[in-house]
């Protein structure tokens, strides 16, 4: 099993455009074979930082959906949102190995 981390540096003005490309992405990833478990946004402290957490049961299976996304229209969609909103000034990706017992 795999997790993504990601941390998102965005437009702190633009909460409501990043918060709906966020909706749109748990629905995708899970769509596409994934576990996503959400989008973690401002609320004390930095207001420009926002985090996300997904898993996938291999590396292949992340790697298998990372092609799809490519060419799937729906993501497609979301990824011009995002530069359309410029919600997103920029993000890192870390894969990480859950521990849960």
């Amino acid at each position: 099993m795999i997790t993504i981390h990601l941390r998102y540096e965005i437009d702190p003005d633009k909460l409501e455009e990043f918060t709906q490309y966020g909706r749109e992405w748990i629905r995708l990833v899970n769509r596409l074979g994934g576990t996503h478990h959400g989008y973690f946004m401002p609320s004390e402290g930095d207001s420009d930082e926002a985090f996300a957490l997904f898993t996938f049961p291999s590396m292949a299976d992340y790697e298998a959906y990372r092609i799809a996304s490519r060419t799937d229209p729906e993501c497609l969609a979301a990824f011009q949102f995002a530069r359309d909103t410029q919600c997103i000034r920029r993000y890192e990706r870390r894969f990480q190995a859950p521990v849960f017992d």
